[in-house]
């Protein structure tokens, strides 16, 4: 039969706790040395029991020498932690400032797309309003002309003949009759006036 395992906790009889002690203390010795033949490893074993005493193993010089060498191991550990903690605040920083100066950027090209908008809309609001000058003069000049070619075609025949027939009494062409008649005729007309005179 297998043997059963045993709960892992204090051994409350001192004959039987001391009696787990010594067997347990060398097995424990018996690894350490088989992990440094087996494995090329330097390993260092110190263990006290309760009484104060001290038990020890090392497969170097001393394990003293083992010892310091784990001093500085651990102190060449936390300088490399160091540094990384050191470069990485430094990152941080940086990172920090990059994103500040995106974001300043980023509101500087709004203010200046503002700013450029703004200037757009009162440049067209401005051509909309010379565009609406220019439209209402077009279409005054347009009625004016509308007027006047109104005008003319309100002569009557009887009006244009007698103005003729006194043009050919007097053997020229009198521009005053014609306004006095308040009406102006076309190039045409005054061609023909001017051949029947």
């Amino acid at each position: 039969m297998g043997r059963g395992k045993i709960e892992i906790k204090r051994i409350e009889n001192t004959t039987n706790r001391q009696v787990t002690f010594c067997k347990r203390r060398n097995g424990l010795l018996k690894k350490a040395y088989e992990l440094s033949v087996l494995c090329d490893a330097e390993v260092a074993l110190i263990v006290f029991s309760s009484r104060g005493r001290l038990y020890e193993y090392s497969n170097n010089n001393s394990i003293r020498s083992t010892i310091e060498r784990y001093k500085k191991a651990c102190s060449d550990s936390t300088g490399a932690t160091s540094i990384t903690e050191i470069n990485a605040q430094y990152y941080q920083q940086e990172s920090a400032k990059l994103r500040q100066q995106i974001q300043m950027l980023q509101n500087s090209n709004r203010s200046k797309k503002h700013e450029m908008l703004l200037a757009d809309i009162e440049y067209l609001q401005k051509r909309e309003m010379d565009l609406e000058n220019e439209n209402i003069c077009l279409r005054s000049k347009i009625s004016e002309i509308e007027r006047i070619h109104q005008a003319n075609n309100m002569v009557s025949g009887s009006e244009f003949n007698a103005i003729q027939a006194l043009a050919s009494s007097r053997n020229f062409f009198n521009p005053n009759l014609i306004e006095a008649a308040g009406t102006s005729f076309s190039h045409h007309q005054e061609k023909k006036m001017l051949h029947l005179g």
